[in-house]
């Protein structure tokens, strides 16, 4: 966003642009164009793949999971892992996309929201005639999830802010916490957040063969328990390294490529109409009424 963008107008892309890469649990290569969108279109997926190329909005309405990503499904068509490039396109601004992908998961490239960001600012993004539309709210909104010790609170606001705080119980990670204040800041202080998971998460997912396109490189390992060189030798093995090793922040490496510390991500997962994780089962009505449509 530049200085000249205007929160009251809606926007779509310039032109058409592409992106190509795995998904993180099909381990499917899939290519990705998004294109520009007429106002008042929102944001759809299209499976060019499958029988009639269905349309799935992103709708909070059509969020069927959230176990280890969020899926979308509309009449037995559906994409997943639509996280990170809806949370790009809602933090760059865009309101009318339409994004054709020839598989069933949006490909994790990198883990974050960034490389969508990229293909963003290439395709560049045009404001429209039409005036966007804002929901309000003029009491605190609290959503608690006693199984899973999640709390929400939506607030009165001017602007559009989030504050995020996460707490695994990890002398790794210990408490976190991440802020939003201006929507402008999302490419430099939340898209390149990235991905990441447990070590004892990981071993569980290897273990039933799921993510298939997993790799050191998009994903952020925490180390939270002692590993033996033969767990060590198992793990490079399944992300095809010669070297594996855990670095002094915690967290795994191949040897070769540095990753950056663990951060929380939540919230480029919150940025897109309150559908991130272990959230699903929030009023969708109230959900609508917090954040922008």
């Amino acid at each position: 966003m530049n200085a000249n963008f205007n929160p009251d107008k809606q926007h779509t892309l310039k032109s058409a642009v592409s992106v190509s890469g795995t998904g993180l649990h099909t381990g499917i290569k899939v290519d990705m164009i998004l294109n520009p969108a007429n106002a008042g279109f929102g944001i759809q997926f299209q499976r060019i793949d499958l029988a009639g190329q269905p349309i799935i909005k992103a709708d909070c309405d059509l969020v069927t999971d959230t176990s280890r990503g969020t899926t979308l499904e509309d009449k037995g068509a559906k994409v997943s892992t639509v996280e990170h490039i809806l949370a790009a396109l809602v933090g760059m601004g865009v309101d009318n996309c339409l994004i054709e992908i020839n598989g069933p998961e949006i490909p994790i490239i990198d883990g974050s929201s960034a490389p969508f960001v990229e293909i963003i600012e290439e395709a560049g993004v045009a404001e429209q005639e039409a005036t966007k539309l804002w929901y309000t709210i003029d009491s605190n909104i609290t959503y608690y999830d006693d199984e899973k010790r999640v709390e929400m609170v939506a607030m009165p606001a001017i602007e559009y802010q989030i504050t995020t705080l996460i707490d695994f119980n990890s002398p790794v990670l210990g408490t976190q916490h991440a802020g939003l204040k201006h929507l402008k800041d999302f490419k430099s202080e939340i898209a390149p957040c990235r991905t990441f998971c447990f070590l004892h998460e990981l071993e569980m997912l290897l273990e039933n063969n799921l993510i298939k396109g997993g790799d050191i490189n998009n994903a952020i390992v925490i180390v939270d328990k002692p590993v033996s060189e033969a767990e060590m030798e198992r793990l490079g093995k399944a992300f095809g390294r010669k070297k594996m090793e855990v670095k002094s922040g915690g967290y795994l490496n191949s040897g070769s490529q540095m990753s950056p510390p663990a951060i929380s991500y939540w919230i480029s997962l919150a940025i897109w109409r309150l559908s991130a994780h272990p959230l699903k089962r929030i009023s969708l009505p109230t959900a609508r009424g917090i954040l922008q449509m």
